[in-house]
């Protein structure tokens, strides 16, 4: 991992001193210029709209301006992603690692400049831009390593598998996090093979153009990777609607993606969305410690990250504690509130006025709540706004339930950490999760039962580092296969992975009654076709072999690359809690049973769903289940159930689906239960069985990372080296 700088260091201040004289002053008529290049070239201004970009922290100066594409802008540009000019989907891999190397070089040698554009453009202070920077480097080495050996494996005939790019991606990132989140989108959806097109947030065109620079100079085609300018609403929802885009990766709020699915119900969505966090403080905590890592949690860039620390929840005996809660109120209103240009300021502006839910938020209080700091507005400037913290928020009120995305904090008292634990999972969203405690129990009791992406004990809810700590989602807080950004296997849904030569797939015509032993599971496979047998006993065993051997390596452990001393980063695997699998009518034999396999070897308790009707393979499905579970060395339950659509859609819409997976590519066809995935924003993974068990079994897991500083002010207690 890059490290970001140490301003302890003198010279590294009067090198922040540099960036503010440099860019403070790069506004209104010396602005930059953004051009507008479609297919490698540039289009003439006089006929497109320009659009101004203002400052938050000046609201009245113009950071840049930018040619605004049209429809038939990004129409051309679908275009030429698709021809792919360059030839960049046959690349081979170590081409391209040479030109991520070459642009992770340039974001070294350009920080200062990305800097300033993030602060002049997204009101990013200097010690929060800084950081963006190292995770977009970190990016760009990691994920070309990261697919190398999935590449290897399918290079070997042996294996079975082939890979491809998706074709084309578009790459639609958010305001808050302008250079590190668009880096990661473009460089899984490049690394894979793809062509790409960027549509940064309108309010931070500047980062991206500065960041897309550091690709095209080192040498990335511009017809690779293309950064269209333009509306959502507009011409941007071609991005989404076109059926030549293949993949969207998506950085925005749950609404965001669920109008997206609306748009294009079958559309490849990678999204990671919004979130509701909040941190327990119990009473066996450090509680000047917890303050601490709150406050940074909840403002720092003055709320504005999907990650922030929205809900405080106290043991009764801290909320009763009047020297707590003075601490608390004094620590917050000391934070240093004002421009970014000025490096004293803590908590910097809002990307715009409140409005919304965020204004709401900040002007209301509902029945029993009270204001323990009331947010006030800093001056003349609009968008920049003290931190407000709510006393005595109510269980299902609007500050618990709403995601507001700005400088609010909730406080919540509870009696038992069973009460909290239910209060945190109540929201319906799982990004990030905090535990302030020093009592073991307390943790274990919290890690088992908290519903988040990311965990978070005795430390800051924010800060996801690539790979320490991959960073994504569950629930309301993420759409897709569950392979979280930063992690080792989030380039792998940017690929079509499918087995490399056509299987024979042995036709089900009615196989005998069986008693459902491991003896009579054997015999029905037989039945199915004698050509067939060989070939389909061998895979599925060697299959079961190895999702079995999975089940220990990877789904059994937590993995720590670092072993930092100090702080544990784990990264491990769990199954998704209900899953369906939809059976349609022309899944093979072989298909189904290595998805039972690897439902098998996640640990999932799968649901094998049959239209009414009927399905070819609802005895094999039952026949075999014993002896694939024998094989998978777990125990394991599964059921068959026989459903309609309405059903099927039912079952989603009341909560007891969290992933629906098919086992081959959706069609046209849009039955009721995928308007009811939206709605629910449920995952559907419709994607093609692997005779691969590592990427087969990713399918039916979530990736979860849980981050725990165990020092304690430098002491590491029981863990002291030599103790």
């Amino acid at each position: 991992c890059v490290y970001e700088t140490d301003w302890a260091l003198p010279h590294h201040s009067h090198w922040a001193e540099s960036i503010i004289d440099r860019w403070k002053n790069r506004c209104d008529d010396r602005a930059e210029q953004i051009p507008l290049r479609i297919a490698g070239r540039e289009i003439d201004a006089a006929d497109r709209a320009v659009k101004d970009s203002v400052d938050p922290s000046r609201p009245g100066t113009i950071a840049c301006r930018f040619i605004q594409a049209s429809e038939q802008d990004v129409d051309a540009a679908i275009k030429c992603a698709r021809d792919d000019p360059a030839d960049w989907r046959r690349m081979s891999w170590q081409s391209r690692y040479d030109l991520f190397r070459a642009a992770a070089q340039n974001m070294r040698e350009r920080r200062g400049e990305l800097i300033g554009a993030m602060m002049i453009d997204a009101g990013k202070l200097v010690a929060e831009a800084d950081p963006e920077v190292s995770e977009a480097i970190d990016f760009t080495e990691f994920y070309p390593l990261s697919v190398k050996p999935y590449l290897d494996r399918v290079s070997n005939p042996e294996n079975g598998l082939s890979a491809s790019p998706r074709g084309c991606v578009a790459v639609i990132s958010p305001w808050n996090f302008p250079l590190a989140i668009p880096c990661g989108g473009l460089v899984a959806a490049l690394t894979a093979g793809n062509t790409v097109i960027l549509k940064p947030a309108s309010d931070t065109v500047l980062p991206a153009y500065k960041l897309a620079k550091c690709f095209w100079d080192a040498g990335v085609p511009e017809t690779a990777l293309q950064l269209i300018p333009c509306s959502g609403a507009g011409a941007g929802r071609r991005l989404v609607t076109d059926r030549r885009i293949d993949a969207v990766v998506l950085t925005g709020g749950t609404e965001t993606a669920g109008e997206m699915l609306r748009e294009r119900p079958g559309l490849h969505l990678i999204a990671e969305t919004g979130g509701k966090n909040a941190t327990i403080v119990t009473s066996l905590s450090d509680r000047d410690l917890a303050i601490k890592h709150v406050l940074h949690s909840a403002f720092s860039h003055s709320g504005q990250k999907c990650s922030a620390t929205s809900l405080l929840l106290l043991d009764q005996e801290i909320y009763d504690d009047e020297t707590f809660r003075c601490t608390l109120a004094d620590a917050a209103e000391s934070l240093a509130v004002g421009s970014v240009w000025d490096l004293s300021s803590r908590v910097g502006p809002l990307i715009r006025p409140p409005s919304g839910a965020l204004e709401q938020g900040i002007k209301e209080l509902e029945s029993g709540e009270t204001w323990l700091i009331m947010p006030r507005r800093v001056g003349e400037n609009d968008r920049l706004y003290r931190p407000g913290i709510k006393w005595n928020v109510k269980p299902g009120s609007f500050t618990h339930r709403t995601e507001l995305f700005g400088p609010v904090l909730g406080v919540m008292p509870f009696g038992r950490l069973e009460q909290a634990i239910e209060m945190v999972n109540a929201t319906g969203y799982g990004l990030t999760s905090g535990l302030e405690s020093l009592d073991d129990r307390e943790q274990q009791l919290w890690r088992d039962n908290i519903r988040a992406g990311n965990l978070y004990i005795n430390r800051p809810t924010t800060g996801a580092i690539v790979l320490r700590q991959p960073f994504g989602g569950i629930g309301s807080s993420g759409y897709g296969p569950g392979a979280k950004a930063g992690g080792p296997h989030y380039v792998l849904p940017l690929m079509k992975l499918r087995n490399s030569a056509a299987e024979s797939t042995p036709q089900l015509n009615g196989p005998p009654e069986t008693t459902g032993s491991v003896d009579d599971a054997l015999i029905a496979i037989k039945a199915l076709d004698h050509d067939e047998l060989k070939s389909n006993l061998g895979r599925i065993s060697r299959f079961a072999d190895r999702a079995s051997a999975l089940a220990v390596e990877l789904i059994g452990k937590s993995h720590d690359h670092f072993r930092l001393i100090g702080q544990d980063n784990y990264r491990r695997y769990l199954p998704v809690g209900q899953l369906r699998v939809r059976l349609i009518g022309d899944e093979s034999p072989n298909d189904i049973a290595l998805s039972m396999v690897a439902a098998a070897a996640a640990g999932c308790r799968a649901a094998f769903s049959f239209p009414t009707g009927g399905h070819p393979a609802m005895r094999f499905v039952e026949t075999i289940t014993e002896h694939l579970a024998f094989h998978a060395s777990t125990s394991w339950a599964c059921e068959w159930i026989q459903e309609s659509d309405a059903s099927l859609a039912e079952e989603i819409c009341s909560g007891r689906v969290d992933r629906l997976r098919l086992l081959s590519p959706m069609t046209d066809t849009t039955p009721v239960w995928i308007d009811a995935c939206r709605e629910a924003f449920v995952t559907i993974v419709a994607e093609p069985v692997v005779n691969d068990a590592e990427i087969e079994s990713l399918r039916y897991l979530n990736e979860q990372s849980i981050s725990y500083d165990y020092h304690r002010y430098g002491n590491l207690g029981r863990r002291m080296v030599g103790s």
